[in-house]
């Protein structure tokens, strides 16, 4: 996977920039404008998370993979700025980046740097499955464009390796070994205050969730997605990693999947729903089961590397 990462190196200027922009309505070349400045908010959290991870990894190897995924993420973040430039061709306004991006991240900085590991992996993988599998693919379609496709050809390349190394990292929190390499928890008033502490962050970081999904995630797919093909597909995905034995009993899963069957039990989801789904940080699509019996069935008899190589086929999948 190291020398992967070397080898598939690129730079922005790989790319022809003299491609030119397609005539876009008003309405369209606005939202894809602001749909590329917020990738590259986007990436650049993306970037700030791998950060994280390389330096919480003790395997050196590792740390030196995940250096390579910030500088994906760092250049990923600079060809959607460069992008944005490029479709703003009749600057009909100043682009910003969403308030609901700039007040979560922060938030899910915290966490991912105050949390357990498997804790902040869970999110950063999830993160991943609906970048990739889900937005990129459904906005590089609503451009339809030679120099959006240029681009994110080589970034769906950099993203495939980051999710297999999500997956990796999944089996790897989950395994017997890690669990048993955890120094034995005591209950202190320390430790109570610390656990305080954490559960308080992540529920801030949820609170904040939501909105940020909504403004960053959901509602361009909606446009660039309408029959929510792929937003399903990339929910359905972390839904079946979430189930796998191993997975499922850790704490944090234990807490999501009891929180996804009362939102989905006839009685409680009704009246719990609204308040079910802002504590996952979820809209409806997210916590309903994605998932068949079946699908479920192969997921549970797959090696980790096996649905990760499942999760990269679907983003070829059609809208």
């Amino acid at each position: 996977m190291l020398d992967k990462c070397i080898r598939d190196q690129w730079s922005i200027d790989d790319l022809d920039w003299r491609v030119p922009p397609p005539a876009l309505g008003r309405a369209k070349e606005e939202a894809v404008v602001q749909y590329f400045v917020d990738m590259a908010g986007i990436e650049q959290l993306a970037g700030a998370l791998f950060d994280v991870q390389r330096g919480k990894t003790p395997d050196p190897l590792l740390a030196q993979i995940f250096a390579t995924f910030v500088t994906d993420e760092q250049r990923h973040s600079a060809v959607a700025a460069r992008l944005a430039a490029h479709y703003d061709v009749h600057h009909y306004r100043a682009y910003v980046e969403s308030p609901s991006l700039t007040n979560f991240r922060p938030y899910f900085l915290r966490v991912v740097a105050g949390t357990s590991p498997e804790i902040a992996n869970a999110y950063i993988t999830a993160g991943e499955l609906i970048l990739d599998v889900a937005l990129l693919r459904s906005l590089d379609d609503y451009v339809a464009d030679d120099m959006s496709r240029q681009a994110m050809r080589l970034i769906n390349r950099d993203e495939s390796r980051h999710i297999a190394i999500d997956f990796h990292m999944t089996e790897f929190y989950a395994s017997d070994a890690y669990r048993a390499s955890l120094p034995t928890r005591r209950t202190t008033p320390g430790s109570v205050v610390a656990g305080a502490r954490a559960l308080g962050t992540i529920a801030t970081m949820m609170w904040h969730a939501k909105p940020f999904l909504q403004d960053v995630f959901l509602s361009p797919m909606d446009i660039t997605d309408p029959h929510g093909t792929r937003i399903v597909e990339a929910f359905k995905r972390m839904q079946l990693l979430l189930r796998k034995p191993n997975v499922a009993r850790l704490p944090f899963s234990r807490f999501m999947l009891a929180m996804q069957e009362l939102y989905n039990h006839p009685v409680f989801g009704k009246l719990l729903g609204p308040l079910l789904l802002r504590v996952l940080g979820a809209d409806d699509r997210a916590a309903r089961y994605q998932f068949t019996d079946a699908e479920l069935a192969r997921a549970q008899a797959q090696s980790f590397e096996e649905m990760a190589e499942d999760a990269l086929a679907a983003k070829s999948l059609p809208s």
